[in-house]
């Protein structure tokens, strides 16, 4: 049996990670490979930091595409081969005219939820503009989804398995900035990266919509490092880059901006 309470010491998304520890302790019992539903990203950095320090069993995480914010992840005995192929998922293309009734993410989760089924069988929506979008699901929804799924707004759909290459993935926009600062508060580099006052940045970290490295933090006096990430609700994510100390001691930090 696995130390579930000491894997779940100072965890914020306890139900998941429980059910994670579940799925790990049949794979240990079976020698199978189990999956897990699709993880959120704080959900994901939760399970991975917990699982980090076992030597007995192995995780790995896969939403279909190397930058899926959604993941399943595949749980196995060390001593097994696991590989992405091996979590299994499926997409499908929601196909329509959607030139006179825009339709965005929460309007494509919406319908798709609006059929019955619970988000955490859903992973990644790839929205296409007026022709859809593309969802990735698990399995054994694909074809409930195919009959179900006729309509997106006031938008008839057509909904149809598509081969993961398919997907149409846009990489990220990405740009990269310098800063020079005093100390390596998360208010300080943050507000510097997202380019906003100081006091607009605390604000955001005191009503919880910062992480770092996922996991949500209030301090605005929180110490960053190299490699750390940060992500604000609606605004996309800061990566922490290389670090030197200037001849007057302040911190020269580069900066990734995610957008």
């Amino acid at each position: 049996m696995l130390p579930r309470e000491e894997l779940l010491k100072g965890v914020e998304n306890r139900e998941t990670i429980a059910r994670v520890i579940d799925r790990a302790e049949e794979a240990i019992k079976t020698w199978e490979v189990v999956l897990t539903d699709f993880l959120s990203p704080p959900e994901l950095a939760e399970a991975q930091r917990a699982f980090a320090r076992l030597t007995d069993i192995q995780l790995l995480a896969w939403g279909g595409y190397p930058q899926a914010e959604r993941q399943r992840i595949a749980i196995a005995r060390s001593e097994l081969p696991l590989e992405p192929s091996q979590v299994a998922l499926v997409a499908l293309d929601i196909a329509g005219n959607f030139l006179f009734d825009t339709a965005t993410h929460r309007d494509f989760l919406g319908a798709m939820l609006g059929t019955g089924i619970v988000r955490e069988k859903t992973g990644d929506i790839i929205v296409l503009g007026e022709r859809g979008a593309q969802a990735i699901v698990v399995p054994e929804l694909a074809e409930f989804l195919e009959v179900s799924l006729k309509q997106v707004r006031s938008v008839p759909v057509k909904t149809h398995r598509i081969d993961l290459t398919e997907l149409k993935i846009r990489e990220p926009k990405k740009k990269e900035l310098a800063t020079v600062e005093a100390s390596l508060r998360l208010d300080a580099i943050a507000s510097a990266g997202f380019g906003m006052s100081r006091s607009k940045m605390v604000d955001l970290i005191d009503s919880g919509d910062v992480r770092v490295n996922w996991k949500e933090i209030t301090q605005a006096s929180s110490q960053l490092k190299s490699g750390d990430l940060i992500a604000i609700r609606g605004k996309g994510r800061l990566e922490v880059g290389e670090i030197a100390v200037t001849k007057k001691d302040r911190y020269r930090v580069q900066l990734t901006r995610y957008v």
